[in-house]
């Protein structure tokens, strides 16, 4: 569920500054939020940069996700808590499950059954995403981790900002990377012939990632140990899509698998600072069945041995 606001610019300025100016009760880096996330367009056309220069009198509309109330279907969505303190809750998501409301979805998501738990984050006040720290794609499984406070919060998405987190994925990704191990440095930003997509463009925002096979199966799939740097919008998705070994079964950006029916990525681990003690936590998510049992077909179909990956014996 969402709200359009439409708004008349009566000043030449900055894009994130027009709509903050015309929407007092959103501060600056949301509305900047509001724009990376595609839910605010220019004359018809989605937006792309907060900077962007409006002229006066441009049409803007802004697409503003409403928190649902909660509700007894809150308390229905499985949380999986892999630590929490006074500070900090970490997650183990499981795929199918949307972090936060969107437009045009209606339905329960992570940050109400958070919420429904643990009252004291609906406290924060940062419109529909206080104790958001980050995002997993609905399909996509593992490791989140959500505030319990507005300090922590900020302290914890600060991290995220300065690149202070350590990342790391597994993923099944289709075809035989050549080489088996690489860097992928390739700004991504919305991909113009859809605005549900993301793409490798050479004005997106800066994006680096590195994998490395663990597991070739033939020249079918491998599984793959990815590491991201940044943390851009369907990060891995395109750039693995973009050296031409989309992850298998992705709906929006690689083919369907027999496999498995969601899109083989899992968050394995994920490593930060304690907003509560400055101690430095890793924490790892159990690869989920469905990802797990591709693992084993496609090593009975290949005759290929586990590799060092514990977590998938």
């Amino acid at each position: 569920m969402s709200v359009e606001v439409s708004i008349l610019s009566d000043v030449e300025d900055r894009l994130d500054r027009v709509v903050t100016a015309a929407m007092p009760a959103l501060s600056r880096s949301q509305v900047r939020r509001l724009i990376d996330d595609g839910h605010v367009s220019i004359e018809g056309v989605v937006a792309e940069r907060a900077s962007t220069t409006v002229p006066v009198g441009t049409h803007i509309v802004v697409d503003q996700p409403v928190l649902r109330d909660l509700d007894i279907g809150a308390n229905e969505v499985p949380l999986q808590v892999l630590f929490e303190d006074e500070e900090t809750l970490v997650l183990d998501k499981q795929p199918g499950v949307i972090v936060h409301p969107r437009p045009g979805v209606d339905e329960v998501t992570l940050i109400n059954a958070v919420r429904a738990r643990y009252p004291q984050v609906r406290e924060i006040s940062d419109n529909d995403r206080g104790g958001v720290v980050h995002r997993l794609d609905r399909d996509t499984s593992g490791v989140i981790v959500f505030a319990k406070s507005e300090a922590s919060q900020y302290a914890l998405k600060e991290q995220w900002r300065q690149r202070e987190t350590m990342k790391r994925y597994l993923a099944i990704v289709e075809g035989r990377p050549q080489p088996a191990e690489g860097i992928i440095d390739a700004p991504l930003g919305a991909d113009p012939a859809d605005p549900r997509r993301r793409a490798v463009v050479e004005e997106g925002q800066s994006a680096r990632s590195e994998y490395r096979v663990l597991e070739q199966y033939g020249d079918e799939a491998a599984l793959a140990l990815v590491r991201i740097y940044t943390g851009r919008t369907h990060q891995i998705r395109v750039h693995m899509g973009a050296v031409g070994h989309p992850v298998i079964a992705d709906r929006l950006y690689g083919h369907p698998s027999d496999v498995i029916d969601r899109q083989a990525l899992h968050a394995w681990r994920l490593g930060f600072t304690l907003a509560s003690n400055g101690a430095w936590r890793e924490f790892e998510a159990p690869v989920p069945a469905d990802l797990r049992d591709a693992v084993h077909v496609l090593r009975a179909r290949h005759d290929v041995a586990p590799s060092e990956i514990g977590a998938l014996a």
